[in-house]
């Protein structure tokens, strides 16, 4: 896995538009006591669930691939 240059900030574009998706949705509800890990998780398996994103094999699913994986999501948005 080759790590982007920018993934840092990558990751909270991800997070924020995978946000506004869910929520766009209907889908789900952020709470502001929910951690970055949780909502990383819940929008990379929302966005994998509705064919956005290609799914990670089961056994190698981590924080770190799925952080990967919303990062390159990002990237290739406008």
């Amino acid at each position: 896995m080759k790590k982007l240059k920018n993934e840092k900030e990558l990751l909270k574009k991800a997070i924020a538009e995978g946000m506004k998706y869910g929520e766009g949705r209907g889908v789900v509800e952020f709470e502001p006591t929910d951690s970055a890990s949780e909502k990383i998780e819940y929008i990379y398996r929302l966005l994998v669930h509705d064919k956005i994103i290609q799914p990670v094999p089961q056994d190698q699913i981590s924080q770190l691939t799925m952080k990967h994986k919303l990062a390159i999501w990002a990237s290739k948005k406008k």
